[in-house]
């Protein structure tokens, strides 16, 4: 070894050493503690003594049973919280609209409006016994129902509301293109015309206007 190889190691051998010396720098081993293990309630180990038995006699051991446990205390927790939350909700919930009972025009009234419309179209009014339908029609749809009906309504709106069943509607619709024929179009009603219009209110009559 040549005079600067060996003035070398000792420069190295001395940084060495006053590394070594320097307290700042750890070089013991570190012990890293063994991690915690987290140990169940005391609920939890109570329950588990409590249902022991009938672990051993299902072949099932603590891990087995801890598992089922935590699940059905989950469970009960979801049970207990939707008990206290449903009424809530049942307030915030639109109120169910009031039912109204369905709804058959007089049989006696229909039958006398029938046979006062009778009387003019024997005399061949026409056109007047089919207005006198309509009228009494809208009559009855406005008792059983007065939020169908407002003084502005006009028959072919009363006759496209949603509300009327099918068969009432389509009379209703009848009769007032009749009427409407007669007294806009200035066309009169002849005897096939009132008696398409007659059976129409018939049919209205007998049919039930449900809520």
């Amino acid at each position: 070894m040549t005079i600067q190889g060996a003035q070398a190691a000792q420069d190295a051998a001395r940084d060495w050493q006053a590394v070594r010396a320097d307290g700042s720098i750890q070089y013991a081993p570190v012990t890293i503690p063994d991690k915690p293990v987290n140990e169940p309630p005391e609920w939890l180990k109570a329950l588990a003594e409590w249902l022991e038995p009938l672990g051993r006699a299902l072949g099932m051991n603590w891990h087995v049973l801890q598992w089922i446990l935590l699940g059905i205390a989950v469970l009960a927790v979801i049970w207990l919280v939707w008990r206290m939350v449903e009424p809530l909700l049942a307030r915030v919930r639109p109120p169910a609209a009031d039912a109204v009972p369905d709804w058959t025009p007089d049989r006696e009234a229909a039958l006398a409006l029938l046979d006062d419309a009778d009387v003019l179209a024997a005399a061949g009014r026409f056109d007047e016994a089919a207005h006198l339908l309509l009228r009494r029609s809208v009559r009855q749809i406005a008792a059983a129902r007065p939020d169908w009906v407002h003084p502005a309504s006009t028959a072919r709106e009363l006759a496209a509301l949603p509300a009327l069943p099918d068969r009432a509607r389509s009379a209703f619709g009848l009769i007032a293109a009749r009427v409407e024929r007669s007294r806009y179009a200035l066309r009169a009603l002849d005897a096939a015309d009132w008696q398409a219009a007659r059976e129409a209110y018939a049919a209205f009559a007998l049919e039930r206007i449900a809520a």
